[in-house]
């Protein structure tokens, strides 16, 4: 057995948690709410940074250890950023990201 497949828990919370962030941030957009922004912000480097962190896992990657934890302070910042709007994709999204930043993994080092 591959170690990618070690990850795959893992791997899919990271999607899980990037495609939250790109619902919401696509949500807000479409508010067209000023106060929005820095949401949309968070939301689209976390959905970033998790996207490139489940693919360094699948690739075995020496650096995904590195982006994980790049990974894990943009997952925290957002789950305290959206919290703070009623949508109910912000919410969503807050709790998606806060069970990926409590990810054993992300916590490790």
């Amino acid at each position: 057995m591959t170690e990618q497949y070690n990850y795959l828990d893992h791997i899919t919370a990271y999607s899980s948690c990037a495609n939250a962030c790109e619902q919401c941030a696509s949500a807000c957009l479409n508010e067209g709410d000023a106060g929005h922004y820095r949401c949309i912000e968070l939301c689209r480097d976390c959905a970033d940074l998790c996207r490139l962190t489940a693919t360094l896992m699948l690739r075995n990657s020496p650096y995904a250890s590195v982006a994980s934890q790049l990974c894990r302070v943009a997952c925290l910042a957002c789950a305290e950023e959206c919290p703070r709007h009623a949508s109910q994709h912000c919410q969503e999204c807050a709790r998606t990201c806060q069970v990926c930043a409590e990810d054993p993994l992300l916590e490790a080092d």
